[in-house]
Parts: C-alpha cells; structure tokens; sequence
C-alpha cells in the first residue's frame, strides 16, 4: 500500500492538536473516489488471493505496474490491508489465539447452529449448486436431525470469515485509464 495516498492532495492538519499543524495526505479522498466508482459500471476479473500473495503482486500480475495496487485497494474498499485481506495461517493463527485464548478454545467452542437447508451438489453439465444453511438457535438445532444440522466452533467462523476475504474484484484493463484520469480529476 506505498503507493496508495501518493497522489492524494495535502491538507494542513494539527495531528498532535498542539497548535502546531503539519501537511497530511488527505485521506478521505478515497471516498468520492469510492462514489465515483459505485456510479460507473465496469466489467471486473475476480482473483482468489493465494497466501502470501501482495496487491502489489497482483498489480504487477494484472496491471503490469505494482504502484497500482491502490486501484485494487479501493476497488475492493480496504481500508485496513491487516484485517480487510486474508490473514496467511500463522497470522489467522496468531489471531485466534489473541481472540480466543487458544486454538483450542476456539475449536471447543460453539459459535452458532446451523440449519442445512440444502446439501451441495454437483449437476449433469459439473454445475456446483452451492450448500444453504442458516443460523438457528440451540433449540431449533436439537429438534433437527443430526443430516440438518450443524454447529460451527468459533475457529471454524473465523476461517469461514478469513476464506471470504479471499475473493477479491480486479477492475478490467481496459478501464484502467479512465479510472486514473478520473481520479486525477478528483486528486487536482
């Protein structure tokens, strides 16, 4: 994320309130930028992020330019590059235990119940129809059969969580010069 309030106007601000202003990167420029995005339709490649794998790597994989990684940050509205992306395991490890105490404790421990309202299944022509489920309450749960049924541990949430923020949208190359121009506008 070097990159990504490089270009964005300063602003003279007293961050440590002492009277004393200093120049700051204004960073809720990426909000109009964000509005002008949301009004525009645009055709997006979708990447499941590997770990290990940076936006800047991304950038350079689909942009051919790391210093765009930005575009994908605010595509995909990341404010936090911590906790907005996926963690690799030892840091969704790290934060389990910070969350839970222990891996164990989070393993050992009921989040939810689930109701499986439909199982996953694959069609005739290798269509995958994804499984539905929803959230139920602990008597709801032990009234359904045990093939209906599920709890989900809190370690299994968090990586359900984690596994969501794998997906991210990749704006389509042929709208990359039209975004920077548009946020040159906005950055001007």
């Amino acid at each position: 994320m070097p990159f990504f309030f490089a270009n964005h106007p300063s602003v003279s601000y007293d961050v440590q309130k002492n009277g004393v202003p200093n120049i700051v990167q204004n960073p809720l420029v990426r909000f109009k930028l964000q509005q002008v995005l949301e009004n525009r339709s645009a055709l997006y490649y979708t990447h499941n992020l590997q770990e290990g794998q940076s936006l800047q790597f991304i950038a350079k994989r689909y942009y051919n330019d790391v210093t765009l990684d930005w575009i994908i940050y605010i595509v995909n509205n990341i404010i936090d590059p911590y906790y907005d992306l996926p963690l690799d395991y030892q840091q969704f490890t790290a934060f389990v235990k910070s969350k839970y105490n222990s891996v164990e404790s989070a393993l050992n421990t009921v989040h939810h119940y689930e109701q499986i309202i439909q199982t996953q299944s694959v069609l005739f022509d290798g269509t995958i129809v994804p499984e539905k489920s929803i959230i139920v309450d602990e008597t709801t749960y032990n009234g359904l059969a045990t093939t209906e049924r599920r709890e989900v541990s809190n370690y299994t949430y968090e990586e359900r969580q984690n596994e969501k923020k794998r997906v991210i949208k990749i704006l389509h190359n042929d709208f990359i010069p039209n975004f920077l121009n548009e946020a040159e506008s906005i950055f001007e």
